[in-house]
């Protein structure tokens, strides 16, 4: 599960449209949001090709495509791999990237046209076998990948993941036919109109065979075939380096020489590196820091609509979290506008929705009486639901000291409203908080944000709530109106189903939402051209320019 991206108005490239129902999607991707600063700041600054510059990032957890669903992964990755698509940073419509066209008759069978030029940065062809591998590789169940979720709309994919001590019935998608070097069938299990918007995701980038023969050695070097490529291996919570690809040939083509992801485990310590100038881009300043960034960076800090939510997990293979009665109730007891007022400054926006309202979809207050606070209500709530009996442990990892500030301020209500008194912390490093949240080793609510990947309800509904939820939340209904939803003619028809399954989900509250983010980004005037949008590329590291 991510943490955020971001971004800013630039023109858009003259490539070819996607083909036929691609043009389905396009028709709900209507939010907007790309991050420039006070004026016009991603066409500033200078502008000729050349030159390095360096941008913080917390320590990611994987640098192999599938292997993590991670945002600080996610900004490395995708300047070194092109998807088959990407989506317009300006409103998020589907363009072209590694493939030429998407294209589909029925919603359920599409076909991949690869451009047929495309290499890896070792000199490997990109075929059509590179994106089935990659994505075999990811679907298996066995291997574990973090992304393994993002394929389970191709048809095999629960041959391939059974049930808990069973053995898979097989290793490859049978929805998935290399027809030839550059043509890729993919037969989905039913027909899903997102399928392109969904094929930006960094997961869907093609691997070279290196990756299957030394996976460890290629996540710590990977082999792209994106617009910069590695410059030496990874140097764990120090940086990581890239540089131009020669041989690249998409659309992407980079401005600098070379980018330096500086890595750092408080965004704190980050935002005073950028401002001595040892830091020229930051994507995520820390929102308490928003009025003192304002002051520094002046046209070169931006303040931007986000698709990114935070919310408190709940672990609901515990039985004192599985009364829905009891979530709500721990929900009306937090002070949302109190924390974002008193934390934020006010920058982020209390959530009313599961979905941001920057999508295709909102409903303001959809959530309702159970994300407003009421600590009456909520006392009343928790003992007809018969209360709460030993810790309470709250998670959350160490990566922004907003992050315990809020934790704190949260613990308190609860203690204050509910009369839960004993609640301690487990703060640890963001890399070790992942893995025992995936496996479901937490015995308390955790802090996670959803940082969206392409601008759709669905994203936001399948992403936080499918069968592998981290939350152990299952609903037979919920997963029925959101495959209406995805079987509808376009994304447009399917809302009122996704609208339903958000309902549904409000309503029993596996997790519970609290606020919106706003990006917030600064950069120094060693750089122009910081183009940052809301969607699974973030910062173009391509389009950076650099004084030199």
């Amino acid at each position: 599960m991510h943490t955020p991206r971001h971004r800013p108005s630039h023109p858009a490239r003259s490539l070819p449209a996607l083909t036929a129902a691609t043009a389905l999607v396009l028709a709900v991707s209507a939010c907007g949001g790309t991050a420039s600063g006070g004026k016009n700041s991603a066409d500033q600054g200078p502008g000729t090709p050349g030159g390095t510059y360096s941008v913080a990032l917390t320590e990611p957890n994987h640098l192999t495509p599938g292997q993590t669903t991670d945002s600080y992964a996610i900004q490395v990755i995708q300047g070194l791999f092109d998807t088959p698509v990407t989506l317009d940073p300006k409103d998020g419509h589907v363009l072209p990237l590694a493939a030429a066209s998407v294209d589909s008759g029925d919603q359920k069978v599409w076909t991949v046209k690869l451009r047929p030029d495309g290499t890896f940065h070792n000199g490997e062809k990109v075929t059509a076998q590179s994106f089935a591998d990659a994505w075999n590789a990811a679907a298996y169940g066995p291997n574990g990948w973090e992304s393994n979720y993002y394929f389970a709309q191709i048809e095999g994919y629960a041959d391939l993941n059974p049930d808990q001590g069973q053995q898979p019935k097989a290793e490859k998608l049978s929805g998935l036919k290399v027809v030839d070097d550059t043509t890729l069938q993919v037969t989905l299990s039913a027909p899903f109109s997102q399928f392109p918007m969904m094929l930006a995701f960094t997961a869907f980038a093609p691997l070279p065979k290196a990756a299957f023969s030394d996976p460890k050695g290629f996540d710590a070097h990977p082999i792209g075939n994106g617009p910069f490529q590695m410059d030496g291996d990874w140097v764990h919570d120090q940086k990581i380096a890239l540089k131009k690809s020669a041989s690249y040939t998409g659309s992407r083509k980079a401005m600098a020489d070379g980018v330096t992801f500086k890595i750092f485990t408080s965004k704190d310590t980050a935002f005073t590196e950028l401002q001595a100038g040892n830091v020229d881009i930051m994507t995520t300043v820390p929102a308490a820091r928003a009025p003192e960034a304002k002051r520094a960076f002046g046209d070169h800090y931006s303040v931007r609509p986000s698709g990114t939510m935070d919310y408190l997990g709940l672990p609901l293979w515990d039985p004192r979290f599985q009364n829905p009665e009891l979530r709500r109730a721990l929900s009306m007891a937090i002070d949302r506008p109190g924390v974002t007022q008193a934390i934020y400054n006010g920058v982020f926006k209390p959530a009313d929705s599961v979905v941001a309202p920057m999508i295709p979809g909102h409903r303001d207050g959809a959530c309702g009486e159970a994300c407003t606070y009421d600590p009456a209500k909520a006392k009343a709530l928790f003992d007809k639901a018969g209360g709460f009996t030993g810790p309470m442990e709250l998670y959350f990892s160490n990566s922004d000291p907003t992050y315990e500030q809020w934790m704190t301020s949260v613990a308190n209500q609860l203690k204050q409203n509910l009369g839960i008194q004993d609640i301690t912390f487990k703060k640890m490093a963001s890399a070790d908080l992942g893995p025992i949240l995936n496996k479901r080793q937490g015995t308390g609510p955790y802090r996670q944000n959803w940082v969206i990947d392409y601008p759709s309800m669905q994203n936001y509904l399948d992403g936080l709530y499918n069968p592998d939820n981290r939350m152990g939340w299952s609903s037979k209904q919920f997963d029925a109106l959101l495959a209406e939803g995805n079987a509808a003619k376009d994304g447009k028809d399917g809302l009122a189903a996704y609208q339903k399954a958000e309902d549904l989900a409000l309503r029993e509250m596996p997790l519970i939402p609290l606020w919106n983010w706003q990006d917030q980004s600064a950069w120094s005037t060693n750089v122009g051209h910081v183009l940052i949008d809301p969607y699974v590329t973030g910062l173009h590291l391509d389009e950076v320019t650099v004084k030199h």
